[in-house]
């Protein structure tokens, strides 16, 4: 990370999810530049015009398009490049149209940066993580997904509006694959050190009982349900994304369920995914150990093994 305020963040990728993290990175007061780049340089070029219109309401920040080349000296890069996700196809079905598109991305990088946090969004995520750990030879700590960040924030959400209370104030943990197998934490969830099921019983504000099989389902299956509505989800994503660079450009050890490579973590090691890690402006600081119950690390060793499976039929 670069010394003094500067901080320049590239975004690879223009599509919904890249051009609404270059908003909400603009907006943010984050960072001092911020560069777009997108196979497609017209829609690249037509996002920046736009953004930079806007340029007198927020905080000085210098945005730009470009190639390659102009992700030198970035401290951070986001990768959100890729395939979309269609209705009715799963993260994994993306995988191997998204790990030959990564192969081209993480090669020309590595011409122009070899210094810097990689940042992936693009699913499938776990998957993709590992693969551009894999690629560029950089250091695990400093490759982060995206991971179960936004499944955390949209479990804290369902389970603040069953409790009737600011999501910032539920503890919460979505762990495992940003996907199908993740896992919820539920012997770790709590309100003011209570457990929901202490919560709810002391509560009595509601005649609903907590379910948590209909809270998790509903979890799970979020992206699938907005995609079928309006086609791509980029808005919480985003702002998602924009949580994990305040984290690292402000050093502030924060805990986050970012993706990162899994070493003996519950009998897991060599698979990128999620679990609270505290991160700060070197990347992933530290993956921390949870007291997680005996069925949830069964859960959290099913997760990897569905993950490692489809990693061992990639080509990289």
């Amino acid at each position: 990370m670069s010394e003094g305020l500067v901080k320049k963040v590239t975004v690879i990728g223009a599509g919904f999810v890249g051009s609404t993290t270059a908003y909400t990175l603009m907006i943010s007061g984050l960072v001092s530049e911020l560069v777009l780049i997108d196979i497609n340089r017209d829609k690249a070029e037509g996002e920046v015009m736009d953004l930079n219109h806007g340029m007198q309401f927020v905080r000085p920040v210098r945005v730009q398009h470009g190639d390659y080349s102009d992700c030198a000296g970035s401290d951070i890069i986001i990768i959100s490049a890729g395939a979309n996700q269609k209705p009715g196809e799963t993260r994994v079905d993306l995988v191997h149209k998204n790990t030959a598109i990564f192969k081209t991305i993480i090669s020309e990088i590595k011409k122009y940066n070899n210094d810097c946090i990689l940042l992936v969004v693009t699913n499938p995520v776990d998957i993709l993580t590992y693969v551009t750990w894999k690629l560029s030879g950089f250091p695990a700590g400093k490759v982060i997904g995206s991971g179960t960040v936004l499944d955390t924030a949209r479990f804290r959400f369902l389970l603040g509006q069953h409790a009737g209370i600011d999501p910032r104030n539920v503890h919460a943990y979505i762990i495992g694959e940003h996907g199908d197998t993740e896992v919820a934490a539920w012997s770790l969830t709590n309100i003011a050190g209570m457990s929901m099921e202490e919560y709810c019983n002391s509560c009595n504000q509601c005649d609903g009982q907590l379910s948590k099989y209909k809270i998790y389902d509903e979890v799970r299956n979020a992206a699938y349900e907005i995609i079928e509505r309006k086609g791509a989800t980029y808005y919480a994503v985003a702002l998602a994304v924009k949580r994990i660079v305040e984290a690292i450009v402000r050093d502030e050890n924060s805990i986050l369920t970012v993706s990162s490579l899994m070493e003996n973590k519950h009998g897991v090691s060599d698979v990128c995914l999620s679990i609270p890690t505290v991160v700060n402006k070197n990347g992933v600081s530290r993956v921390l150990d949870l007291p997680l119950d005996e069925q949830e690390i069964i859960l959290f060793r099913k997760s990897a093994e569905s993950i490692r499976n489809i990693i061992n039929d990639l080509d990289i």
